[in-house]
């Protein structure tokens, strides 16, 4: 007869002092200690409180409530990181949905393995890009999965903001002659990730545009700008915007690519590779709709504002057509565009 199985509890947390272990994610001793050592101390508002939900004051304000996950490949490109991505992402959802970022959940799935040395370089970019763009992480969690369940670390972050008196309107809204306008050059954070991702050899350095754009958003709004719509033009680039926009108001839109801003290296990959900018993501770049009446001034106040410096009027809503948007491209020529039906690169936030 064969001896009862022996069951014990694991003690030993530290034999892969940077590793991290199913131990730190099953919500024991192991648990508390990597929070602990490794998180609370970058986030002294959830160490105070250490409950299941945050109680936020609001004043009687209206708020609005956005949440996202990042899954970005590989983890660090030039101009960020996944941490810097996952805040920068929620507090522009909130931005362009005319609310000023406030607080911030932070909840975190890693790989058994991954590293300590990397997790902490992640969470010090966290920590220093909410405090960049004054939101409060209130409220987090922890999960760590076996080997193989995930690529090494993913982010999800719920974001809480206190909207503008007067917030920026849907889609909808968008009548025949409004103005379409871009804060700046396209195509940039997707092109970054997917050099950095592929280790191309480039003569200078691709950049993602990660960035915050509630300056820009409050500006409009500090000048009395009656803006229609506003939105970020992350997955799927600025194509999906526009037929997303197309869609809510039932007109038609027109672009002009002679007045889209690009980089010189976008330029140059989107060539190289066969793809089109205005299908690769954004992580600091939006396009807003505006009467046109206001659209000069809308630009000038756009323009004193560092991260939105390079705008640009791009387009017009016109009377609902076949096309339900179009591109005027280089040669004049007046052609269709499609909307994204797929993840043109994928796992880029």
């Amino acid at each position: 007869m064969e001896p009862a199985a022996s069951w014990h509890c694991p003690t030993n947390f530290d034999s892969e002092p940077d590793r991290v272990t199913l131990a730190h994610g099953e919500g024991g001793r192991g648990s508390r200690e990597f929070l602990r050592q490794h998180i609370l101390k970058r986030f002294p508002q959830v160490a105070n409180s250490m409950s299941d939900a945050a109680c936020l004051t609001t004043h009687q304000s209206h708020l609005a409530f956005t949440t996202d996950s990042f899954v970005v490949a590989p983890l660090f490109f030039p101009g960020g990181d996944i941490g810097k991505l996952a805040v920068i992402g929620t507090a522009n959802d909130l931005a362009v949905s005319g609310a000023k970022p406030m607080w911030l959940s932070l909840s975190l799935i890693i790989e058994e393995g991954f590293s300590v040395t990397v997790l902490e370089r992640i969470l010090d970019s966290i920590a220093a890009t909410a405090a960049e763009v004054d939101m409060t992480i209130v409220t987090g969690d922890t999960k760590v999965v076996p080997r193989g369940c995930v690529d090494g670390l993913f982010i999800n972050t719920s974001g809480i903001g206190v909207l503008l008196p007067e917030h920026v309107k849907h889609a909808r809204s968008l009548i025949p002659g409004d103005v379409i306008l871009v804060s700046g050059p396209i195509g940039q954070h997707g092109f970054a990730v997917l050099a950095s991702r592929e280790k191309f050899e480039m003569q200078s350095e691709l950049t993602s545009d990660c960035g915050l754009l509630w300056p820009a958003v409050a500006a409009l709004h500090a000048a009395n700008i009656p803006t229609k719509t506003i939105r970020d033009a992350t997955r799927g680039g600025m194509a999906a915007v526009l037929h997303e926009w197309a869609d809510a108001c039932g007109h038609s839109l027109c672009i002009d690519q002679n007045q889209i801003p690009v980089t010189s290296e976008v330029r140059g990959l989107s060539e190289l590779l066969g793809i089109d900018p205005l299908f690769v993501a954004n992580e600091g770049t939006m396009l807003v709709a505006v009467p046109a009446s206001v659209a000069d001034m809308a630009l000038e106040v756009l323009r004193a504002v560092p991260i939105s410096r390079h705008s640009q009027r791009i387009g017009v809503v016109e009377p609902r057509q076949i096309v339900p948007v179009s591109v005027i491209r280089t040669l004049k020529r007046r052609i269709p565009l499609d909307e994204p039906l797929g993840a043109m690169l994928p796992r880029i936030c």
